[in-house]
């Protein structure tokens, strides 16, 4: 099903709304090829942004990209737009899971792969996601949460993606759903190689399946690292594990501990 993986570069990248309202400032990233890298952070942080600038759905919701790269297998697509960021290997499952509700589970599939064609692989698809083999002929909108969310990724996988976004894959759904959606994120990333840029509220899940992680605030970066260390940052713990002192609650970047990690003022 999936290509060869791709590397996602970020540089310096600053975003605003209606001509006016500035979310991202100068961010920066990198997803490896071949690994899980999460995007962890508050309610407004710019971590949705940051997808859909990645993906070029900005437009769709009066957003510009002002300053900065895109770089995907080392091709500037900045100026790119959606469909043929589509064509070139991203695909991107939107928060809320968004499916077609009116259309039936194959038709959705098949509105996912149209980039593809006749080369749509509808039974590697089905193979990988059993549970939608046995409700293609369902209407979407008469599905639970987590078989909408399957079927979210069901349908970005249609289009054969190198890079797959992931926008609050958890959101909404039962803890044991929650556990079987990382569970598929693990596998597609294990089996087939899929390269994965993950955002979540759900940071101890989030950190459980990634390779590395980085923490938005404001739309900066405030903190980067391997998921192993940021699951074991005591900054971390506190403020998005729930592991640390229930005092009174800081912002993040006002931890002493940020201030000695911070890389852009």
């Amino acid at each position: 099903m999936s290509r060869t993986p791709a590397a996602l570069t970020v540089e310096n990248l600053e975003v605003i709304y209606d001509q006016v309202i500035l979310v991202l400032r100068g961010l920066s990233l990198e997803v490896p090829a071949g690994q899980i890298v999460t995007l962890l952070g508050s309610n407004g942080a710019g971590k949705s942004t940051t997808l859909k600038a990645i993906a070029g759905l900005l437009p769709t919701e009066h957003g510009d990209v002002t300053d900065g790269t895109v770089r995907f297998d080392s091709l500037d697509i900045t100026g790119m737009d959606a469909a043929a960021r589509v064509r070139r290997g991203i695909a991107m499952v939107m928060e809320g899971r968004r499916v077609f509700e009116h259309l039936t589970v194959h038709e959705n599939l098949v509105a996912g792969g149209y980039t593809r064609g006749a080369k749509a692989d509808y039974a590697r698809v089905y193979e990988f996601l059993p549970a939608l083999a046995a409700l293609r002929s369902r209407v979407a909108g008469y599905l639970s949460g987590g078989e909408q969310q399957m079927l979210a990724i069901g349908r970005a996988l249609m289009s054969d993606p190198r890079l797959l976004l992931l926008d609050e894959p958890s959101l909404g759904l039962a803890p044991r759903l929650v556990d079987e959606v990382f569970r598929v994120i693990q596998r597609l990333n294990q089996e087939l190689g899929l390269t994965a840029l993950l955002v979540e509220q759900n940071a101890r899940q989030a950190l459980a399946v990634a390779h590395r992680g980085y923490i938005m605030e404001s739309g900066r970066i405030m903190l980067d690292g391997p998921a192993a260390e940021l699951a074991d940052n005591p900054d971390v713990k506190e403020f998005y594990l729930g592991l640390g002192d229930a005092g009174a609650r800081r912002r993040y970047r006002d931890v002493k501990h940020y201030k000695r990690r911070k890389r852009w003022l």
